[in-house]
């Protein structure tokens, strides 16, 4: 399966999306890395391995982003949070999203786990998620505010569902929220486009990778 990005043109597509976007992108913010997190949503083998029925290419493309992101959180000792969404073996928990979708990922199958090369630390969250967003549900919103976070940098797939339904999801919960053009990943260019827009008009500042970690290593 073909995507609309490979490991050549990442940088150039994500400085024309960011082009595109720049008259509405007018909400820039300087990470505050004290009160901040990095979610990786959903890198899960189930949408990163070749072989599955729901293989996302895009996420194979924006991984090395991801894992430098990760790789700078973890040395400034920035909280990564992980998500997982996986059903139930019964889909007892799928509700529409099981006539939605022509397959479930489902909880402790090897496919559900995150991908190798990004597998979270013993002492890293990872939160199980039923529906798009990471916070829907769940005690994502607990461990926050727990740990005093406040700034939330968003990664993983796919852009225009857990990821944009997770950023505008913290933003009602009065999150500052940093996107990732050039790490997060959808089906089409178009699809991925239009949340950096959506997103850029009314909940988040959109920014790419090199710029965070520039951020970070303040």
């Amino acid at each position: 399966m073909e995507t609309y990005i490979n490991h050549k043109n990442l940088d150039l597509k994500t400085k024309n999306w960011l082009n595109a976007i720049k008259d509405f992108n007018i909400h820039q913010m300087a990470l505050n890395k004290k009160n901040a997190a990095l979610l990786v949503i959903d890198m899960q083998k189930y949408f990163l391995n070749p072989e599955s029925a729901e293989f996302t290419p895009s996420g194979l493309i924006i991984l090395p982003n991801i894992k430098k992101l990760i790789d700078s959180c973890r040395k400034e000792n920035i909280p990564v949070i992980f998500t997982r969404h996986a059903h139930h073996h019964t889909e007892t928990d799928a509700g529409i999203m099981k006539w939605w979708w022509e397959g479930m990922c489902l909880e402790n199958s090897p496919e559900s786990l995150i991908y190798d090369e990004i597998a979270p630390n013993p002492d890293e969250r990872v939160i199980v998620k039923r529906r798009y967003s990471a916070f829907y549900n769940t005690d994502l919103e607990t461990i926050l505010r727990c740990m005093n976070i406040k700034d939330l940098i968003i990664s993983g797939i796919m852009t225009n569902m857990c990821c944009e339904s997770t950023a505008r999801d913290a933003y009602f919960r009065d999150y500052r929220v940093f996107f990732l053009a050039d790490a997060t990943g959808s089906i089409t260019e178009e699809m991925h486009l239009a949340s950096l827009l959506n997103l850029a008009f009314g909940f988040a500042y959109v920014t790419d990778t090199s710029n965070i970690i520039n951020e970070i290593n303040k």
